[in-house]
């Protein structure tokens, strides 16, 4: 079975097209187009009008790569939420074009879910994982517990992610700021104290935000910030995971999320995976960012469980948390 899955959830438009082998995912192509605002952070619209100016084009070169055709295609999904409303619009109504003109079925899926799923659908070994998802907007820690996927902990104001590329806008890098920040972090020389906020198994980054942009202002080495908001930031999130892995008595641990390439970050959270006797895994960074191929995946894996939609059943939903999902698909 072949699906190919359209994501538009915030700043990146996608395509992928993924195979069902015997169970495992086989991404036959994977191609995206991000919005990149020349000031300021991303403006809903703006992001919107770039996806709708782009989407036709990724769709015809989804299919190049792949090598397949529109005839070979079984399924059509896209990301039904969480996300921009003039974002998801704009992928949905896409998604809807071309499942009318190749009369194919749809399935709309959850943007968060879908970060999950891809990672067991592709890495061996990966089978139940507490998957720690650390993107722009989601910071949650997601594992399946008594039929459903659940948030075991997540950020109460704003994602790792925006975080990240809040700091990196006062300091006047270009977005996306984590890379940059990243480099800055190796050298680091001081660790600076910031706020390491964690209320129950939920975290908050405001506070560290506005103390290290007043360390900035105060004329603080950049590199040294940038590596006490990546040790405070990870540390967190490390402690937050481990927790929920202890919850559940997993024994495997998943990184998702655009800020999941960040190579301190995995350290982090691989070195806490052996000191648990937990296996570690990340996927590749291409299936690590926002992606079509993980919708198509989601997509697949909800349809061969029975889970039909028509088309007027295709509406997004902005607020589409992870744990409103029905999983029809794990027992």
């Amino acid at each position: 079975m072949i699906c190919l899955g359209v994501e538009g959830t915030a700043h990146t438009i996608g395509i992928g097209i993924v195979e069902d082998i015997r169970g495992k995912c086989k991404v036959l192509s994977n191609v995206i187009k991000i919005y990149r605002p020349k000031k300021g952070g991303i403006h809903p619209r703006e992001a919107a009008n770039h996806h709708a100016e782009y989407v036709a084009d990724l769709i015809k070169e989804s299919i190049k790569k792949s090598g397949v055709n529109f005839d070979d295609v079984d399924l059509i999904s896209f990301s039904k939420g969480p996300g921009l409303g003039p974002c998801l619009r704009t992928a949905a109504t896409a998604a809807r074009a071309l499942s009318l003109s190749l009369d194919k079925p749809i399935v709309g899926v959850n943007h968060c879910v879908a970060h999950l799923e891809i990672g067991r659908g592709t890495l061996a070994g990966c089978k139940d994982p507490v998957l720690l998802y650390t993107s722009g907007a989601n910071t949650q820690v997601i594992a399946f517990a008594e039929g459903k996927y659940r948030v075991f902990g997540e950020t109460l104001d704003i994602g790792i992610g925006n975080c990240l590329d809040k700091f990196g806008r006062t300091i006047g890098l270009d977005f996306p700021c984590g890379p940059k920040i990243e480099d800055f972090a190796k050298n680091g020389k001081q660790y600076l104290d910031l706020p390491y906020s964690i209320k129950g198994m939920d975290l908050a980054f405001s506070g560290l935000l506005t103390a290290a942009e007043q360390y900035y202002k105060n004329g603080e080495k950049v590199e040294d910030i940038c590596y006490s908001i990546q040790e405070t930031t990870f540390a967190a999130l490390t402690e937050v995971t481990e927790r929920a892995m202890a919850h559940t008595d997993k024994y495997e641990v998943l990184l998702g999320g655009g800020v999941a390439a960040n190579k301190r970050l995995q350290d982090m959270v691989n070195t806490m995976a052996k000191e648990r006797g937990a296996r570690f895994f990340v996927p590749s960074k291409d299936l690590c960012i926002d992606n079509g191929a993980m919708i198509a995946w989601l997509g697949l894996l909800m349809y061969k469980s029975g889970v039909r939609m028509s088309i007027e059943e295709t509406v997004i939903d902005q607020y589409f948390r992870t744990d409103m999902v029905d999983v029809s698909w794990r027992d």
